[in-house]
């Protein structure tokens, strides 16, 4: 592996590792999973950088306030 970044690298290892010890048992969901584990932290990280400014922290996002908004919801974050 070439040219990949600290936090590709990261996820890889830890997906390897979630791999290696489900042992034989056949993952589920895998992306969801991800994506429902760093989206989370990264909705946090926008927010706190914006000072709590969803409009702010929606474009340092590249998505819309209201789709902010369900994510926000959907993880238990709003204020």
């Amino acid at each position: 592996m070439t040219n990949i970044s600290p936090l590709e690298r990261c996820v890889r290892e830890q997906l390897e590792r979630y791999l290696n010890d489900l042992g034989d048992s056949e993952p589920r969901d895998m992306l969801g999973m991800v994506i429902g584990c760093v989206e989370r932290p990264v909705l946090q990280i926008a927010l706190e950088q914006a000072g709590g400014n969803q409009s702010k922290a929606a474009e340092m996002l590249g998505i819309t306030r209201s789709t902010l908004r369900k994510k926000l919801l959907a993880h238990g974050l709003q204020p």
